[in-house]
């Protein structure tokens, strides 16, 4: 018996709207079918980012922590200019036509800046100084907010310090809600942080409590949740494991079939839905489970 010994079958977007199209018995005919198809994969990703956790969508980072600035963007926010090398980290830049003003929370590089989300809105070309070392460069292009907006949410983080020697060390971090940050009392606090706060804002941001004392001591590495890849050239596949092939199918069959082909709608619908299940039951953690009982004063055992 002879088998293919190949484990490579992926579908194109072109692939997925034909099959889906099939399954509403319609054939597409004009470009507008191809574009109205295509609208509605990325709708279907959008829903999918609400129904669950993607886990082939998680990315773990790491954030520089810099002394007195506790609001960082979640992801890289990087400002590319000529000169970045008399830049002080923590301090504000302003924009000399925008006014924009911004904290810089890293150099990565002699052309680059990582900065917190601006007040205002920088522009190309304009000159940007510092407040407190005078430094002036100019900014090369706009920010770009791509990566940091692909953010969907923040699933938990460390605070870790001596990275990278014998002595590293990792503390959970507590995340509160918008209420229990609203409510502390000094946001200004300078100490090792304890808790965060994620502002999920189309921009979103990362609050810290306490507001770091030092700079380059401290690190927060955590896994955010991002947006699958956009579906735009026909020809590229889709950032969708394969086991989810079958309910990505099934999901852009029944969005078409309410533009197309209303009568299969329920049937392409519940087809769907048992697809997703089947398949976001599959996409899980698989750890082992102990459970130890507890003995109390009394010597009876507690489960």
């Amino acid at each position: 018996m002879a088998f293919s010994e190949s484990k490579n079958f992926s579908l194109d977007i072109a692939d997925y709207i034909e099959e889906a199209y099939e399954r509403c018995g319609v054939i597409p005919r004009t470009g507008y079918d191809l574009t109205s198809a295509k609208r509605s994969l990325n709708i279907l990703f959008a829903d999918w980012a609400n129904r669950g956790l993607n886990r082939w969508t998680i990315e773990q980072k790491t954030l520089k922590l810099v002394a007195g600035v506790n609001t960082y963007p979640v992801g890289d926010l990087v400002a590319t200019v000529v000169a970045s090398g008399s830049f002080t980290l923590g301090e504000t830049i302003t924009g000399s036509s925008s006014a924009a003003t911004a904290q810089i929370t890293a150099k990565p590089s002699a052309t680059q800046l990582t900065v917190a989300v601006p007040t205002g809105t920088f522009t190309a070309s304009e000159t940007l100084t510092g407040a407190t070392s005078g430094a002036t460069t100019t900014l090369s292009s706009a920010l770009g907010f791509e990566d940091v907006q692909a953010s969907i949410d923040v699933l938990s983080g460390v605070l870790r310090q001596s990275t990278g020697t014998t002595s590293q060390a990792d503390t959970t971090l507590s995340r509160i809600s918008r209420d229990q940050y609203l409510n502390l009392s000094n946001k200004l606090t300078q100490a090792q942080p304890t808790q965060f706060y994620v502002d999920r804002q189309i921009t979103p941001q990362i609050r810290f409590w306490a507001t770091p004392d030092q700079s380059s001591v401290y690190e927060f590495v955590y896994d955010r949740l991002t947006r699958i890849d956009d579906a735009d050239d026909f020809t590229n596949e889709t950032e969708v494991p394969f086991r989810f092939y079958p309910c990505l199918a099934a999901g852009l069959a029944y969005y078409l079939s309410m533009k197309r082909n209303p009568q299969l709608t329920q049937l392409l619908k519940a087809q769907y839905e048992e697809e997703f299940e089947r398949a976001a039951a599959e996409d899980r953690d698989r750890a082992g489970l102990s459970l130890i009982p507890a003995k109390d004063f009394y010597g009876f055992i507690n489960v």
